[in-house]
């Protein structure tokens, strides 16, 4: 049988495969989003994976939050559950107030649109209104399938993103597993460079 490794052999081959396996764990981690610009390296054409695909993240992620996640009829369901007659109530009394101050201004008309008479006229507005609320909402709808393009809208914003932002939001949410992915490496060179003294141990 071989001769057994020494104590630094077996200390040092597995120590040295973890700093090895900890680094280079490390700069890919960073590779994912540096260097910002584009760079070279020894004649190489080199940048973080992030920053050289945006363009390409941008447009997949309208992609997905425009035909899947966020559609023209989720919109419209949230404008359904606003509380749809105390919204259009303030909206009428916003709206008609300053006219209804300038018609009471007037000598004729002025007297007949009393507090009541108003209350009266935006009631009837109202009510007129909500038993049209459905069409109300499929006019939206159609307004929004017009003139609001999901998938583009959070294209365009994703690719105008800074890249730094993006890295932080990303860090935000994936540090702890991207910290793993590094410790991981360290765990696994060490792992590695015991299983060298292993096969030099019992190697013919």
């Amino acid at each position: 049988m071989p001769e057994s490794p020494s104590l630094w052999t077996w200390i040092l081959l597995p120590l040295i495969g973890g700093v090895i396996g900890l680094v280079t764990n490390y700069i890919a981690v960073k590779m994912i989003f540096r260097p910002l610009r584009r760079r070279r390296i020894l004649f190489v054409p080199f940048q973080g994976l992030v920053p050289r695909r945006q363009q390409e993240l941008a447009k997949s992620i309208g992609k997905v939050v425009g035909a899947h996640l966020v559609e023209h009829k989720d919109i419209v369901k949230a404008f359904d559950k606003l509380g749809f007659d105390e919204l259009l109530g303030g909206v009428l009394d916003r709206g008609l107030s300053p006219k209804i101050q300038e018609l009471r201004s007037l000598p004729l008309i002025g007297g007949f649109l009393t507090e009541d008479r108003v209350a009266d006229i935006k009631q009837a507005i109202r009510a007129s209104i909500l038993q049209h609320k459905q069409v109300v909402l499929d006019e939206i709808e159609r307004g929004l399938v017009k003139g609001l393009d999901v998938q583009k809208l959070v294209e365009q914003k994703v690719a105008a993103f800074p890249v730094l932002k993006l890295e932080q939001l990303i860090l935000d949410v994936a540090r702890k597993e991207l910290q793993a992915i590094t410790w991981w490496g360290g765990v696994l060179g060490a792992l590695i460079g015991l299983l060298q003294v292993a096969v030099v141990w019992f190697a013919p």
